[in-house]
């Protein structure tokens, strides 16, 4: 007999061998028709799976949604590569995995002559008619640990070059394990749900893209097909309405409509901002500016360093591939030397530490920079704003004590936090992010570091009542220190990752620098590398997104603009403007012989926060009529009280709580 000893601390006998699913029954026939899979000791494995030994145990339902999902998505992935099959035979399978969101499966089909054939978009609908049916025929998934060398005859005589090339990647101490549903099989890694009917129909084939084998472009050309699944058919309508409103909101759209920025071949990842995207950077930089003020010294580093300082700081040695390297000008007999653009500010802050003598007394040191930094970027993981090849960190390191270090965590954490809530973004994580298998430092640093850091994150959840949620993400820290992670929701309940806070026992230590402590003697300083925007671009990027181009009056690149119904009234609105203008407004004036329809929908379309229409009424009585995006009315006020309506308004939130402070 064995003991199965389940969440709740109690504890049954069985006989060796049982399966879960037998387990599940004698507790309730009903809690066996619910379980997808099961734990045992922590791993997750089938549901038919015998176990032989004590062990802790613990269902697997709907109810636990992220592994509900993982599952789902899985064998979905599974349906629709037997779909694929029954309907185009001779289509070869390769791999399909869950994803965020979904799941992948990648195909090579190719034509009569043997040219590669992929799949359009127009197949989806009668894939996803067959993986319904498939899903209707509630087929057992069933496990079989088979032989290698019988694996691979059997993939072979199938046709299954791919598997078969996958069979040889598998480490020779893995089993090699075959699940089948029904007549159609592949080989996998498990766990599976007991049958196909457990997917449900909450799914929807969603793309179609080229990927090639293995990720390498020396090898095929595979046609790669993208689904989702989700619990019910409301998270699933959801999630399509949220597609369809990222979609509109893509800020790639948005930033042509209003006129923002754009890109081109002859730079690739890095923007060419109009005059409206710069006014807009300029106003997010002036307000992190304002923020950092009184607390930091903002200091600004070279572009181009010696290799040297990147090999002293170890990053030549663990990120060279995503460095862009230059080589000075001059024939081998001058000053011919390699350099790098940098990829980040902390050697060029460290220097600047260095330089003179620092006495314990002035630390805390914050040093701050907007820093244009550089790094590569493949072609295909480059997304507008989201992800380029040279951007500006909002950075800024902390030198301070080690008896310093919670208290300059937990003062970044405020601060972040603070910027974040004047942007809308409340729903905040913040992750500790620990040690990776891949890093420098003794194991005593890392553990004090951590230690630190992991009381700091609590009191990051008791000072917020809640409201922050926290999470520990092991094995993501930086190769020289852990790191908190902050991850933000928008108004459409995307999730993004944007600032950091890294404690760094290392890098001063490889710089050399130290401080001198009370008692005279030398001790290196830790250095935390915070960033809160992280990049100031996809910063935009996402506020782009969340506003959805309708930025609030402190912060939109336009402000006002002035506009007419009859030529009447030009020298009135072209008074209004200088008006305008005068009062600090980013304000503009058009004066086109247009119909003033035509004129607030286009200025609608680009976003534009207030219009304000002139007529000949107006001209005369001093008045405007305001029309505020998004609405179809419009009110006439005196201009003398629209504009300090207005000024008032555009007062930059921490501006107007600092006055309130006052």
């Amino acid at each position: 007999m064995i003991s199965i000893t389940f969440p709740d601390g109690a504890s049954r006998s069985f006989e060796a061998g049982v399966t879960g699913r037998e387990v599940a029954e004698s507790i309730a026939k009903s809690l066996a028709k619910k379980c997808l899979a099961m734990e045992v000791d922590g791993v997750e494995t089938d549901l038919s799976d015998p176990i032989s030994r004590d062990a802790r145990l613990r269902f697997i339902t709907k109810d636990d949604t992220a592994q509900a999902l993982e599952l789902i998505r899985h064998d979905a992935a599974h349906v629709m590569a037997e779909a694929v099959q029954e309907l185009f035979p001779g289509t070869q399978v390769t791999i399909g995995p869950s994803i965020e969101n979904g799941f992948y499966y990648d195909f090579y089909r190719v034509d009569a002559d043997g040219a590669p054939k992929p799949f359009a978009v127009d197949d989806l609908p009668a894939i996803e008619a067959k993986m319904r049916e498939i899903i209707a025929r509630n087929a057992a998934f069933t496990k079989e640990v088979m032989p290698r060398e019988e694996a691979k005859r059997r993939f072979a005589a199938m046709g299954e070059t791919f598997k078969v090339e996958l069979i040889d990647a598998i480490p020779g101490d893995e089993p090699i394990k075959i699940y089948t549903q029904g007549q159609w099989f592949d080989l996998c890694r498990g766990p599976h749900l007991p049958s196909t009917g457990f997917i449900g129909t909450s799914f929807k084939l969603m793309k179609v893209a080229g990927a090639y084998w293995r990720g390498d472009a020396n090898n095929p050309m595979l046609s790669r097909i993208y689904g989702t699944a989700w619990l019910n058919d409301k998270d699933l309508a959801a999630y399509l309405t949220m597609l369809e409103e990222a979609e509109k909101r893509d800020h790639r759209r948005l930033g042509r409509e209003m006129d923002l920025f754009h890109f081109q071949e002859e730079g690739p990842g890095v923007v060419f901002w109009h005059s409206k995207g710069w006014s807009l950077f300029q106003s997010l930089t002036a307000y992190m500016r304002r923020r950092l003020v009184e607390d930091y010294q903002e200091v600004n580093a070279p572009q181009v360093l010696d290799k040297v300082l990147w090999e002293t700081s170890g990053h030549w040695g663990w990120y060279k591939e995503s460095m862009f390297q230059v080589e000075s000008a001059g024939d081998e007999t001058e000053d011919k030397r390699i350099f790098a653009l940098k990829p980040m500010n902390c050697p060029g802050h460290l220097q600047i530490f260095k330089h003179g003598l620092k006495s314990y007394r002035e630390l805390p040191m914050r040093l701050a920079e907007f820093g244009l930094v550089h790094r590569y970027e493949a072609s295909g993981a480059m997304h507008g704003l989201m992800r380029v090849r040279g951007f500006t960190q909002d950075d800024a390191h902390i030198f301070c004590t080690e008896a310093q270090m919670a208290e300059e965590c937990m003062k970044i954490n405020d601060l972040i936090l603070s910027v974040y809530s004047d942007f809308g973004f409340d729903e905040i994580t913040v992750k500790l992010s620990t040690r990776p298998d891949k890093r420098v430092g003794s194991d005593a640093l890392w553990d004090h570091a951590e230690e630190v850091m992991g009381k700091v994150l609590e009191e990051i959840a008791a000072q917020s009542g809640g409201r922050i949620k926290t999470a520990i993400n092991p094995g993501e820290g930086a190769f020289y220190g852990p790191k908190f992670e902050y991850t933000l929701r928008d108004a459409i309940g995307r999730e993004w990752q944007c600032g950091t806070t890294q404690v760094d026992f290392n890098l001063p230590e490889r710089f050399g620098a130290f401080y001198v402590d009370a008692d005279g003697s030398k001790k290196a300083p830790v250095m935390i590398h915070r960033a809160i925007c992280g990049s100031m671009e996809r910063f935009l990027g996402i506020l782009i997104e969340n506003y959805a181009g309708h930025f609030p009056l402190w912060l939109a690149p336009t402000q006002v603009m002035v506009t007419t119904i009859t030529s009447d009234a030009d020298a009135y609105a072209a008074e209004v403007h200088k008006k305008l203008r005068k009062a600090g407004f980013r304000a503009e004036v058009d004066l086109r012989n247009e119909k003033i329809n035509y004129k607030v929908r286009e200025h609608s379309l680009a976003k534009i926060p207030v219009i304000l229409v002139c007529g000949k009424r107006e001209a005369e009585e001093g008045t405007v009529a305001v029309r505020r995006l998004g609405s179809q009315a419009n009110t006439v006020k005196p201009l003398a009280e629209v504009i300090v309506e207005l000024t008032e308004e555009a007062v930059p939130p921490d501006v107007k709580r600092e006055r309130a402070d006052a």
